[in-house]
């Protein structure tokens, strides 16, 4: 089965059913990098289940429900105020340069937004450089922090944050 036209697939809440397809697309986004590997039951366990893992996890599907993206948001404070944490943005690579991406950032926002969270932040790989324009596209700014995460990937992370307006 080849890939669907964009303009068909659709954004909607995650079910944990959707973990494999999740799992399948997170390790391909990471084997676009030399030693970024994907260890879910050791260092992802959430991804086995997204419905109840994350305030919120959506993911774009076609009509036989394959997952081409995904993305989660927590809640907790950002520099002392209510907010939200966007993670685990992965857009499969035949869809990118769409607009798809800003979409799955924009449910993030809207969310934090009907939750009254105004502040959002995400981590990001260092190696991660187009999700990093993406981003910044958005109007999230690096922070200057950094931090390392001591996985199996060696994975050092970029802060990012954006504040909502009402």
């Amino acid at each position: 089965m080849g890939f669907p036209d964009a303009s068909t697939l659709r954004f909607r809440p995650a079910t944990d059913d959707d973990s494999p397809g999740i799992v399948a697309l997170v390790g391909l986004c990471f084997s676009e990098y030399p030693g970024c590997v994907l260890h879910v039951d050791e260092e992802e366990p959430g991804l086995l289940t997204p419905s109840s893992s994350f305030a919120r996890f959506w993911v774009l599907t076609d009509d036989a429900e394959r997952v081409f993206g995904c993305i989660a948001c927590t809640e907790h404070d950002v520099d002392g105020a209510p907010g939200v944490e966007l993670k685990k943005c992965y857009l499969h690579p035949a869809f990118r340069g769409r607009g798809l991406a800003s979409g799955m950032v924009r449910l993030v926002e809207t969310h934090a937004r009907d939750a009254d969270r105004m502040r959002i932040e995400l981590w990001s790989d260092t190696r991660f450089t187009q999700a990093h324009a993406v981003y910044e596209h958005l109007g999230y700014r690096r922070t200057g922090g950094e931090r390392d995460l001591h996985d199996l990937s060696a994975t050092r992370e970029f802060h990012f944050q954006k504040e909502l307006a009402s």
